[in-house]
């Protein structure tokens, strides 16, 4: 499997850019809880890689802490797609680098 692990930081700039969709695959309750501005809920436990987005755009899965992001970077590349990015320390990473959420 191939991975890449993004920062907060590049995340946030592709997120301004346009140039992707941020896929949060925590659970729906935790969504609601606390969630980055922009980003699509597909939860790890009922996700579908043939639910992704299929517009060209960039996609970066996430979740608390970047263990479930891997396992729907697996699903996705097992499903035959390019998709080989997250956002490694997750949403707790996000937040401790002080970058904004809603919820």
């Amino acid at each position: 499997m191939s991975v890449r692990n993004l920062t907060p930081a590049e995340v946030q700039s592709a997120l301004d850019s346009g140039a992707i969709h941020l896929i949060d695959v925590r659970e729906v309750y935790e969504y609601e809880r606390v969630r980055v501005a922009g980003s699509l809920n597909l939860p790890l436990s009922t996700f579908h890689p043939a639910e992704l987005p299929q517009d060209g755009k960039e996609i970066i899965f996430m979740c608390a802490g970047g263990v479930r992001s891997l396992r729907a970077i697996e699903a996705a590349q097992a499903f035959g797609l390019t998709a080989d990015a997250h956002l490694a320390p997750g949403i707790n990473g996000w937040i401790a680098a002080g970058l904004p959420v809603e919820g």
